[in-house]
């Protein structure tokens, strides 16, 4: 089984990138977020001929999730408990009996802010959502644009991002808290590097040449698939495209 995610920065901006991606690497689930359309605006049309179902919530301009899978999904559900509001932050379903969980978690904008807090606030209640609805001892994929980078090697400047609001100890422990509930990073199963990113701003010049970026997109699952999977990889390539997104892939395969 393999399993995609991808923060596309505006989906319709992107569909020929994400079309081609799909075409060209057949995964079974692409988890999408950062779609900005609303649920009346999605581009349906566009992928009615890729073979892949789809479900998705949106808001405009803002936010938005996707899951398009090849097989069929059930057991769908949109945003946190008992918070309408975010619903275009988090969709969850079921494929082959897999339960996959798509989040887009906030960014912060400021660590003096209100949506500073916001974020915090919103790892703390989807740390709860996974203690309600999930069991850590069985199959469960998370994945998506966590907003969060992990460790110094997970961005191009250490010690001059410390404290900014993808970087810092407040949300580093609000994630730490969710992995040791029974997660694991399988990008890094695989990968012990420094350098390996899935983010570069736009307005760094020659950022993505120059590899100054962030890792800020997972694939976390449970135990028990960690076992059965057998890669993760960064695929950098859509990046390079015209007009691309900020982000790029990462994909992870599972022997299931």
């Amino acid at each position: 089984m393999k399993v995609a995610t991808f923060n596309a920065n505006s989906l319709r901006s992107r569909i020929s990138i994400v079309l081609e991606w799909l075409d060209q690497n057949k995964p079974d689930v692409l988890c999408v977020q950062e779609t900005k359309v609303q649920d009346k605006d999605f581009p349906i049309e566009a992928f009615k001929g890729s073979g892949y179902e789809f479900v998705f919530k949106g808001e405009k301009k803002y936010n938005g999730v996707a899951l398009l899978s090849n097989s069929n999904i059930s057991e769908v559900g949109y945003g946190l408990d008992s918070e309408p509001k975010d619903e275009a932050r988090l969709i969850t379903a079921k494929v082959n009996g897999i339960p996959i969980v798509n989040t887009y978690v906030p960014q912060g904008r400021d660590p003096k802010s209100e949506m500073f807090q916001y974020k915090l606030e919103w790892y703390k209640r989807l740390d709860k959502y996974f203690d309600k609805h999930f069991k850590a001892d069985k199959p469960l994929i998370w994945v998506g644009d966590m907003n969060l980078a992990v460790e110094a090697r997970d961005v191009h400047d250490p010690e001059g991002l410390w404290g900014s609001v993808c970087y810092c100890k407040e949300v580093q422990d609000a994630f730490g808290k969710i992995v040791k509930w029974g997660f694991t990073d399988v990008f890094r199963m695989y990968n012990d590097n420094d350098g390996e990113y899935t983010f570069w701003d736009y307005r760094v010049p020659n950022g993505f040449k120059r590899n100054v970026g962030w890792r800020l997109d997972y694939i976390m699952v449970t135990k028990s698939l960690a076992k059965k999977c057998t890669g993760c990889w960064i695929d950098k390539e859509p990046r390079k495209a015209e007009k691309p997104s900020d982000h790029t892939f990462l994909v992870a395969e599972f022997d299931i």
